[in-house]
């Protein structure tokens, strides 16, 4: 065993997850000269197997990393939650014929409901009505007669949504979600519409994320722009903001790559060019419910910065932002954002401001912290990196099943 590796392996996911070496002293049990001496291949005996074990633990990583520098095993699949079941076992049920299809109108109203329930965070809701929706538009769709173009428009975007709930459970749900954006995009491409297509692709891109494909999903996303711009520019707000989402569902998916200078810049282009789309469309509006705008972009060359790690780039990025503009912003969003800058504020060290950002973001919306593995994860860090948590942060790590 290759102690000064190791020790190097173990400096470098230490730093990443933004720990001092104080920090993962503590976590260790040990002292910061023991840390120094560990990363520094200075100790006269090899690392036993369960300091490893339980620094892969804290460190949240495969034991197989800190034991050579091959690439990282995929992440495990945990099982769906139950409001999720709900969702994935109706797709795959076969679509009946009713007596009484439903009508479009009654879709549009019961999409409208739960795209504002996911905007408000309340999946839990949404978990119980999207499953009636999802066989009311297929059966819709089926049964269309002259209004066969706007039923798989509505289909399109039924799916779309019950894509993007899935994507909300990460990889437990990643094969639903794909074969869910697959079909929001077959319906969008019978419809002919462009904004459903371009809408559609975004989550068939994000979907390619999701599978650990993010070269593809930028490929596929930055395709899609390409192809639909001339139709979705002439459509006015509805369309820029569908175009300019493709790029930012592109700078996301570039962000998830190894960084790298061109990954870098290629992430930051496409943050560029929704910037160009945003200022086109001159004010941040919420067409399709997708909260595009000059803030959103902002906010996503944050969330592309933080994901590569610069945590003091993200922070600068922050400062333009005001208060007002955020706080337009749906739930959904502004929780989002609340994590990327408790994401930044440990990368920098700024351990009270990352607790503070997560505990508003619980307070804001519950189910974007409690119920997502990557929010509890990065609570686990902020948690593992206070020597003394506070009396909120350990209940808010009580109530997501960690110790604290």
């Amino acid at each position: 065993m290759e102690t000064g590796r190791i020790g190097r392996r173990i400096a470098f996911w230490r730093d990443r997850r933004g720990f001092t070496q104080v920090d993962f002293g503590r976590m260790m049990g040990q002292t910061r000269r023991w840390v120094q001496d560990l990363e520094g291949g200075q100790r006269q005996q090899d690392p036993r197997l369960s300091v490893l074990m339980r620094a892969a633990e804290v460190l949240r990583i495969p034991l197989e990393q800190l034991l050579s520098d091959g690439p990282a095993a995929p992440p495990s699949v945990a099982t769906p939650p139950v409001e999720a079941l709900a969702v994935i076992d109706v797709l795959y049920r076969p679509i009946g014929e009713s007596k009484e299809p439903a009508l479009l109108s009654d879709i549009r109203r019961r999409l409208t409901y739960c795209c504002e329930a996911f905007q408000a965070c309340h999946y839990g809701a949404l978990g119980r009505d999207l499953p009636v929706l999802i066989v009311k538009a297929q059966e819709a769709a089926a049964q269309a007669g002259s209004e066969v173009v706007e039923a798989h428009v509505l289909l399109s975007r039924v799916l779309q949504l019950a894509a993007s709930f899935l994507h909300k459970y990460g990889p437990g749900c990643a094969v639903q979600a794909a074969v869910v954006a697959d079909r929001a995009l077959a319906a969008a491409e019978r419809s002919g519409d462009a904004v459903a297509i371009g809408a559609a692709s975004r989550r068939v891109a994000k979907s390619l994320s999701y599978q650990h494909r993010p070269q593809a999903a930028v490929d596929f996303a930055i395709g899609a722009a390409r192809r639909l711009s001339s139709d979705l520019e002439a459509a006015g707000p509805l369309g820029l903001s569908t175009l300019g989402m493709l790029y930012l569902n592109a700078a996301i998916a570039a962000a998830s790559m190894e960084r790298s200078t061109p990954a870098v810049k290629e992430a930051c282009d496409h943050v560029d060019e929704a910037a160009e789309v945003a200022a086109q469309q001159g004010a941040d509006l919420d067409e399709d419910y997708t909260q595009f705008g000059p803030t959103n972009v902002v906010l996503h060359r944050i969330d592309v910065l933080a994901r590569f790690e610069d945590g003091w780039s993200a922070m600068e990025a922050c400062e333009p932002l005001s208060a007002e503009a955020i706080g337009g912003l749906s739930k959904e969003r502004q929780a989002q954002h609340l994590i990327t800058m408790a994401r930044a504020s440990l990368l920098t060290r700024k351990k009270e401001a990352a607790a503070t950002s997560l505990l508003e973001a619980a307070r804001l919306a519950p189910e974007e912290v409690v119920g997502r593995q990557s929010t509890v994860d990065l609570l686990a860090d902020v948690v593992g990196a206070t020597a003394q948590p506070g009396e909120d942060l350990r209940r808010l790590a009580a109530r997501c099943g960690l110790p604290a």
